[in-house]
C-alpha cells in the first residue's frame, strides 16, 4: 500500500512540474539571436529592454501559417483597442525572403523580428509548443503575464493586457 501511495505522489508531482507556466523567460531564450528589419542582428533581452516599464504582446508567427494570417484582422482589432500596447512580432519563417515579403503583403504594424532558429532554438525550447501563432504578453516589469495563448480571440490576451 505504501508503495502504491508513494508512485501516486511521484506522478502527481512530475506532472505538475511539466505543466508549470514560466513568469519569466529563460536566460538561453533571452539570448537567442533576432534579425530586424534592416538585416542587423538582436536579442530577444535586447527586444524586452528596449520596452521595459511598457506592456508587450509578443506575437509568434510565421507567414507560412494558415492560423496566423487568418488571426491578422482580430489582431488588428486588438492593436486598436490597446494602442497603448507594442507589438512585437517574431518570424519563425524559413527563410528572411518570405517573412520580409508577408510583412509587406499583410501590413502588420508593431516590431518585427526574425528568429534565427525558428521553433529549433532556445525561444522555442522555453515556448515549449509545436504550435503557433503563439501570444504571450509580458508585464511593465518583465515579468509573463501570459504564457500560452494559441487564438487571438482567447479572453485571457484581453484580461492580460487590462491588468
Amino acid at each position: 500500500m505504501y508503495k502504491k501511495i508513494t508512485f501516486l505522489i511521484l506522478i502527481v508531482f512530475s506532472f505538475s512540474c511539466s505543466f508549470e507556466t514560466p513568469t519569466k523567460f529563460t536566460n538561453e531564450a533571452l539570448q537567442e539571436t533576432l534579425y530586424q528589419t534592416d538585416n542587423t542582428e538582436t536579442t530577444l533581452q535586447k527586444v524586452l529592454k528596449k520596452y521595459k516599464g511598457e506592456k508587450v504582446l509578443l506575437n509568434v508567427w510565421a507567414s507560412w501559417c494558415r492560423d496566423c494570417i487568418v488571426a491578422l484582422p482580430k489582431l488588428k482589432e486588438l492593436q486598436k483597442e490597446f494602442p497603448d500596447v507594442n507589438y512585437v512580432f517574431l518570424s519563425t519563417d524559413r527563410n528572411l525572403y518570405s517573412w520580409k515579403k508577408a510583412l509587406d503583403k499583410y501590413k502588420i504594424e508593431g516590431s518585427h523580428f526574425f528568429v534565427e532558429k525558428g521553433m529549433d532554438g532556445d525561444l522555442g525550447d522555453f515556448l515549449n509548443s509545436n504550435w503557433i501563432p503563439r501570444y504571450l504578453v509580458v508585464n511593465e516589469n518583465g515579468f509573463v503575464d501570459l504564457f500560452k495563448a494559441k487564438k487571438i480571440t482567447d479572453v485571457r490576451i484581453v484580461n492580460a493586457l487590462k491588468k
